[in-house]
């Protein structure tokens, strides 16, 4: 194997940046970040993988995501706060594991990881304004459908050129400097932050009902409906939660996709290190209460759930609106509108910290000679616009895909009425494409944790990661064991992300050939 070649020296924190963003707007990069649309949805898809053990499973999932999360955060903070630098997460690979790891990262963000979450943020976005304007639809084509392979078709709908408008829209925004993202952020986190907690409180005052507690918690771990996992490898057991210890450890680490892409994202904050106000100590701090706050917000979110609706209820909420569903048996029609409008903020805000964040990633790599070197610039207003603008066409593009729904025979899964092929949007694949990726950095970097407390004993630290070092090798065991089972059982949603990782590596050898030539 060809050993990486050394990367450059740090070229340090380029003076243009402006350190605008403080302790309050940095928790609100990370909180405004975590949460998109995913509370509201994913619940239902969670609830059907685990059902097997009943309500209390769900719960539990979210827990268990919720721990995971707030372990790697902590463990993050001490590294961000020990190299506060522009980029974040690929300054800690670099300098924790390789330059090759560092880049490795970098290309799967730009691919897939940021530009990805943001396709299917920007596509939630679309499917709840649909509910307000009937027209926005994704069945009104503009373009219709082309297939291009027995799962996938591209198209242009009314829906998808929505959600196409609001990158384009923010990605401008974003470009005209800092403050203008960090107003957007901080007006939009706040209303989305009160919109989870008024769900939390409505749900839990107003919509609790004496048969959904009765049903859920007088014994949460009764099993309701036993769900099947096949795995997409013949030579696997068909398994659920229900048989056996595999299976149950099987269900529950399939649940954990949702849960954890809708926790995703609270490391964006890191990206944006070289514009964070005492960073060695406002990073840290944002990244705890961050989130904390927003896992005690989903648990909450869910117990809500579970006392207004029955378990079944929640397993077949339409198109999985499950936060509409809730609102829906309070307020009628009514809370369908007012849920609606809610999504909408929550992933405006949500995309705007995604987009404003991950274009100073491409910034660093450009600095280290590893990304287009234009890109390593900073506009008049002091922002990375080149980043942006490149990372808003590739999101935009990933807005386009289709999958082609199959009948149960195996054939494409035709309308009734009209006789026309079927199909879905991407959304789930990117949740499977997404949250695999993100995993492997995850592990890598924790592990850059361990190798950085061994190499470099003396480096400053002004804050070392709780738990240490218990702490960071559970969440290394348990996001490994996730990441396995989804390779195993999810393998054709999963390998396209681990292909995109491994197809960085010539790359990178032919990038950095280039760099020692010149």
């Amino acid at each position: 194997m060809v050993a990486p070649a050394k990367a450059p020296p740090p070229t340090g924190q380029s003076p243009e940046f402006i350190r605008g963003i403080g302790p309050l707007a940095a928790i609100s990069l990370v909180v405004g970040s975590m949460i998109g649309s995913g509370i509201f949805i994913v619940s239902a898809d969670i609830g059907r993988q685990v059902s097997a053990w009943g309500p209390g499973a769900l719960l539990l999932v979210w827990v268990i995501t919720g721990a995971m999360t707030v372990v790697a955060a902590l463990a993050y903070a001490e590294l961000a706060a020990m190299m506060p630098k522009a980029g974040g997460q690929y300054v800690f690979l670099r300098e924790g594991l390789s330059p090759l790891a560092g880049f490795l990262y970098g290309w799967t963000l730009f691919w897939v990881i940021q530009t990805g979450t943001i396709a299917a943020v920007a596509v939630a976005f679309a499917r709840f304004l649909g509910i307000l304007v009937p027209e926005i639809s994704p069945n009104i084509w503009i373009v219709p459908p082309i297939n291009l392979a027995s799962g996938y078709a591209v198209s242009l709908t009314s829906q998808q050129l929505i959600a196409i408008l609001m990158i384009l829209v923010l990605t401008v925004f974003n470009t005209r400097g800092l403050q203008w993202g960090k107003v957007i952020q901080n007006v939009f986190t706040s209303a989305k932050t009160l919109s989870l907690l008024a769900l939390v409180l409505i749900g839990i005052v107003l919509g609790r009902n004496a048969a959904a507690i009765a049903s859920n918690f007088s014994d949460p771990w009764t099993p309701r409906q036993v769900l099947t996992i096949k795995p997409d490898l013949p030579f696997l057991p068909v398994v659920a939660a229900t048989s056996g210890a595999l299976g149950l450890f099987v269900a529950f680490c399939v649940a954990q996709v949702g849960s954890l892409f809708s926790a995703d994202a609270w490391n964006n904050i890191t990206f944006t290190a070289g514009e964070v106000k005492e960073p060695q100590r406002n990073i840290p701090l944002s990244l705890f209460f961050g989130t904390v706050l927003v896992i005690s917000l989903y648990v909450l979110a869910n117990v809500a759930y579970l006392v207004t609706l029955p378990l079944a209820d929640i397993q077949n909420a339409p198109d999985d609106r499950v936060a509409t569903a809730t609102l829906k048996v309070i307020f009628g029609d009514a809370g369908a509108t007012v849920m609606a409008i809610a999504i909408m903020i929550s992933t405006f805000g949500c995309n705007n910290g995604l987009i404003l964040a991950g274009a100073r990633v491409y910034y660093a790599m450009a600095r280290d000679n590893l990304f287009l070197k234009s890109a390593g610039n900073l506009n008049t207003k002091h922002v990375p616009a080149v980043g942006l603008i490149l990372q808003g066409i590739w999101a935009a593009v990933l807005v386009l895909p289709r999958t082609r729904l199959r009948a149960p025979d195996g054939g494409p899964l035709l309308d009734p009425a009209t006789g026309m092929e079927q199909y879905g949007n991407l959304y789930g694949n990117l949740l499977d494409y997404v949250v695999f990726a993100v995993l492997i950095f995850y592990v890598l970097t924790i592990g850059g944790l361990f190798i950085l407390r061994r190499t470099r004993p003396d480096a400053k630290r002004p804050y070392r990661a709780f738990g240490y070092p218990w702490l960071p090798v559970s969440y290394i065991a348990a996001a490994t064991a996730i990441m396995v089972v989804l390779i195993l059982y999810k393998t054709q949603t999963t390998w396209p992300g681990l292909l995109i990782v491994l197809s960085g590596i010539p790359f990178y050898l032919v990038w950095r050939r280039g760099f020692q030539r010149s």
